[in-house]
């Protein structure tokens, strides 16, 4: 996955994991902050303008009726024109690099989630949803922003961090690559059907990615941290909680992933998780592990967990969702946290 391949024509080979919502919001210019490197790696920051009525300005924007409007798949390429955002997010060709793929649900058919009603959730599925509750369906939402002119959805997750401020999402939820950062960005925790905002939403203030993705798209890096402003005076860690995040974890084992997947067959107002275990990557391309997983467009961003316990919905992230190779629509790929992803709290946290 790369955020640089061109877009590819056929807009139902579309696999990329940012889920498209409503188009014709136009991007706030602002300004790039970079920091100094940190534990070993470049942190590059955007600062957001601030401001009681830019704030006001991007709450109002984020309407019910907006976060549920979704593009339809043929207008993509109209939107965001050949070569942006979209592009990389259409799965990486296993025997051709960085080159064109088509992804998730290519070949595959319609794919059902089983929409579970057990209160004890499965060990293994590649996709159902999350009806158990706990911290993780308030900690984990989903994320609204602007790019390029066109509205877009990830997921998203409350971590543990010093400022009670920040949350966890992959890097091409907040920068395109080399291109433009996101603009209108904002968290919605435990985002529920026809747009319920059960805990508000919050606006980011600063923004947070490693170097090699800024400057080249980097899948080994694609995480982003966010650090938000408060909403009605709380912080988001006081009103949700927080999981607790690993770094240069020991690779393997098992893992749930969570997030809200919007393209179908899925509509993104469900917590939908799958579960299994880690794998390296097949093809030697990155760092990345692999996770059974048939989760589709919206669902970038969310958080993995190891030492996840199904009654209290608390675990310990240790990746996220990325990426999918265009002849594996059933597998995820998420980086691993090493240095960069430590690096990145230690500038998020103090922000």
């Amino acid at each position: 996955m790369t955020l640089s391949t061109p877009l590819l024509a056929a807009a139902s080979l579309l696999a990329g994991l940012m889920g498209p919502a409503l188009a014709g919001a136009t991007p706030v210019p602002q300004q790039d902050a970079p920091t100094a490197p940190s534990v070993g790696t470049e942190i590059v920051e955007h600062v957001v303008a601030g401001g009681t009525a830019e704030l006001r300005r991007v709450l109002d924007y984020w309407t019910p009726r907006r976060m549920a409007a979704a593009l339809p798949i043929s207008l993509l390429e109209t939107v965001t024109g050949e070569g942006g955002l979209l592009g990389g997010l259409l799965g990486r060709h296993p025997d051709a690099g960085r080159g064109i793929g088509s992804g998730l649900g290519s070949g595959l058919g319609p794919v059902v989630p089983r929409h579970q009603a057990a209160a004890k959730p499965e060990m293994n599925t590649v996709g159902s949803r999350w009806m158990t509750g706990g911290l993780v369906a308030r900690t984990t939402g989903r994320v609204f922003m602007t790019v390029a002119g066109a509205d877009f959805v990830c997921s998203a997750s409350t971590i543990k961090s010093a400022n009670r401020d920040v949350v966890l999402t992959a890097g091409h939820c907040v920068k395109d690559g080399a291109g433009e950062w996101a603009a209108n960005w904002t968290f919605v925790p435990g985002y529920g059907a026809d747009g319920a905002r059960p805990y508000g939403h919050y606006v980011a203030r600063r923004m947070f990615v490693a170097g090699p993705w800024s400057r080249s798209g980097d899948d080994n890096y694609d995480v982003g941290m966010v650090a938000l402003a408060t909403s009605g005076g709380r912080h988001v860690a006081d009103a949700v909680g927080t999981q607790q995040i690993a770094f240069n974890a020991p690779r393997g084992g098992q893992a749930f992933g969570f997030g809200y997947p919007a393209d179908p067959p899925y509509d993104g107002s469900h917590l939908v998780y799958c579960a299994g275990r880690l794998k390296d990557d097949p093809y030697g391309q990155t760092r990345d592990q692999g996770l059974g997983c048939d989760m589709t467009a919206g669902s970038s961003g969310g958080p993995w967990m190891t030492k996840f316990d199904p009654a209290t919905g608390r675990g310990t992230i240790t990746s996220l969702s990325s990426f999918k190779y265009s002849d594996d629509g059933r597998t995820m790929y998420g980086p691993y946290f090493g240095d960069a992803a430590k690096a990145l709290l230690a500038s998020a946290e103090r922000a």
